[in-house]
């Protein structure tokens, strides 16, 4: 299974202050890379919201829960 997926079709005014995008992987078996947003908690680290993103991932996801990460971006979501 290769995918991609958007988790949000939100006018922009509704996005989060963050865009993320996470690309797991089952080495040999199936992969996907998902994005969003966010608005991150005051005082969420970036390694909160990877976790928050990975857990994501893995709940619409089952059969890739524990996957490999191979990639993550957590940006500004302003140009």
């Amino acid at each position: 299974m290769n995918s991609t997926e958007q988790t949000s079709n939100r006018p922009a005014a509704l996005e989060g202050t963050h865009h993320w995008i996470i690309t797991v992987e089952q080495p040999g078996r199936a992969s996907l890379t998902i994005d969003g947003s966010c608005t991150p908690g005051l005082g969420a680290t970036r390694r909160d919201v990877f976790r928050d993103v990975k857990a994501f991932a893995e709940s619409k996801h089952p059969d890739l829960r524990g996957a490999n990460v191979v990639f993550f971006a957590l940006e500004s979501n302003q140009i």
